[in-house]
């Protein structure tokens, strides 16, 4: 499972110093030779396109259904050899890192249901694969994020006892 370049993706548009920056958009076609993913214009604007749909789908601002256009004429086939079932993934020529992704989305919303969220920080652009047991993580990074409004909470009962 692609789950590394998934996450990967949806974390191009992180906020620093209060300001969205957007990783794709800097680092262009380079950011797919970086992940190991075939690099030209069609592929880079098709992979643009799927993270904005991939990060409404995950906050839940849209269903599913926009995840269509990067997964059409996506196919699976299968062979046999000494070892066993072998898949073989053919995917559409200008947005095989896209398809990569969603395809990495969906067998992760199946395999672990609700473990793909964005981090509970409203200021932060990131999301997180919870691997705790208890599926309890809430933020991209507890040294950041969960420290941030950890502290910030404190200071809000504290400041509300005076």
């Amino acid at each position: 499972m692609d789950e590394g370049l998934l996450l990967g993706l949806l974390n191009t548009t992180p906020v620093m110093d209060g300001v969205q920056h957007d990783e794709l958009a800097e680092a262009g076609p380079r950011w797919l030779t970086e992940h190991d993913q075939p690099a030209s214009d069609d592929e880079w604007r098709a992979l643009v396109a799927a993270r904005d749909a991939l990060q409404s789908v995950v906050r839940g601002q849209a269903g599913p259904a926009t995840l269509a256009p990067f997964v059409e004429d996506v196919r699976q086939s299968a062979s046999v050899d000494a070892s066993g079932v072998v898949w073989h993934l053919d995917l559409p020529e200008g947005r095989t890192a896209a398809a990569r992704a969603v395809l990495a989305w969906d067998a992760l919303r199946v395999s672990s249901p609700g473990r793909l969220r964005a981090c509970a920080n409203p200021e932060c652009r990131l999301f997180l694969i919870d691997h705790s047991k208890p599926n309890s993580a809430r933020w991209c990074s507890m040294a950041v994020c969960g420290n941030r409004m950890k502290a910030r909470r404190h200071y809000q009962r504290t400041r509300g006892d005076k």
